[in-house]
């Protein structure tokens, strides 16, 4: 009994990332008979591509381990835990963290002093 078998190259680019023979051809500046190498088993994808192929799908960000766990789904961030965040919401955010409440400027301004004091003991 024959069946063909599909490749890990082959999954990815399908099943993974979501990717037509074409779409993953221009996304990667690959020709079409490339791509169907690499589906075929007879070449690996190459990691830049693979890179290229999975930031473009929102199955990553970035390579540094900081934005592990991040992925965008449609409009949204999807953040480690779950929860998903809009641009509107991750613009409010920042504004907040940006804006310097009184209480914020006193605690800062005594933790300089203690800080100070600190260093011309040590």
């Amino acid at each position: 009994m024959k069946y063909n078998k599909m490749h890990k190259n082959l999954f990815f680019r399908e099943m993974v990332c979501g990717l037509t023979v074409e779409d993953t051809a221009k996304l990667c500046f690959k020709t079409v008979r490339q791509v169907k190498l690499w589906d075929s088993g007879k070449n690996d994808i190459p990691p830049e591509c693979k890179r290229l192929m999975r930031m473009v799908k929102g199955r990553d960000l970035h390579f540094k381990p900081d934005w592990q766990g991040f992925m965008m789904r449609g409009d949204y961030l999807v953040l480690p835990n779950g929860q998903f965040v809009t641009p509107q919401r991750l613009l409010t955010a920042i504004s907040v963290l940006e804006i310097g409440s009184e209480l914020e400027i006193k605690t800062t301004a005594k933790l300089i002093k203690y800080a100070r004091m600190l260093s011309k003991i040590i």
